[in-house]
């Protein structure tokens, strides 16, 4: 009996020295996906899997997200269809902005779906409790979340939108890994994105992606590609799914 106990007070210890150990290599860790790099004039000098992360645009440009020229320059009804919205769809959509696309993917899923539009920006917050208001959108659900955690419900959406908005993160692992979290298994997380290395789109460098760099960082995460959505004037949608 007695050899049992010591042999339980060592496996106690064990797993408390584990504990230990993991917490204080997690901040390491996390510091370690970064690395510091010299600031571009449209970057924070923060790099994440050889990309600099661009600023984010702050909620005074919100006019430009909703320019009346975005209907043709960016064909917002071709990016909504690859998204194979439905009615009843439970939805994120992650860094909403002024809700240019929140309201809309509200009106797809319908009164039995549920929209949560998320910014870490209580400016555009505002804007976007307006602009929900005005339309009417009960459906849609303002979110201010944090620079690490988008503050969603964890494993009940279908899918998870960002439009334009993955490249600015300034803490793209958490806040990836918090979207998965949040997703149902089998769940979708869409990256709609200025293509990179593409001379026919007017962005800078630095708010765009590759498809190839967008797959890179999904892929340290619980996340199959499903597809690619091409045929878009400016942008590309890369499409998960939850494993």
């Amino acid at each position: 009996m007695n050899g049992d106990r010591i042999l339980d007070k060592f496996n106690c210890m064990c797993a408390g020295l584990l504990a230990l150990l993991m917490a204080l290599a997690s901040p390491a860790a996390s510091q370690e996906r970064y690395a510091t790099v010299r600031a571009t004039p449209d970057g924070i000098g923060k790099a994440y899997m050889g990309r600099e992360i661009a600023h984010v645009m702050s909620y005074h440009g919100a006019p430009w997200l909703e320019r009346p020229e975005r209907m043709t320059e960016e064909r917002p009804d071709l990016v909504l269809a690859a998204l194979d919205l439905k009615p009843g769809m439970i939805v994120a959509d992650l860094g909403a902005g002024s809700g240019y696309y929140s309201w809309r993917i509200g009106e797809k899923v319908g009164k039995g779906g549920t929209v949560y539009a998320v910014d870490v920006q209580p400016g555009m917050v505002k804007l976007l409790e307006k602009q929900i208001a005005a339309r009417g959108a009960a459906n849609v659900k303002p979110v201010l979340g944090t620079a690490t955690d988008p503050r969603l419900p964890v494993g009940q959406l279908d899918l998870v939108v960002m439009v334009d908005v993955y490249h600015e993160l300034e803490f793209p692992y958490e806040v990836l890994a918090a979207v998965v979290r949040s997703l149902k298994p089998g769940g979708r997380v869409a990256f709609v994105e200025y293509r990179g290395n593409d001379p026919s789109v007017p962005i800078k460098a630095l708010h765009t992606m590759t498809e190839a760099q967008v797959r890179k960082e999904a892929s340290v995460l619980a996340l199959d590609w499903v597809k690619t959505v091409n045929g878009l004037p400016w942008q590309q949608v890369v499409v998960f799914r939850k494993r």
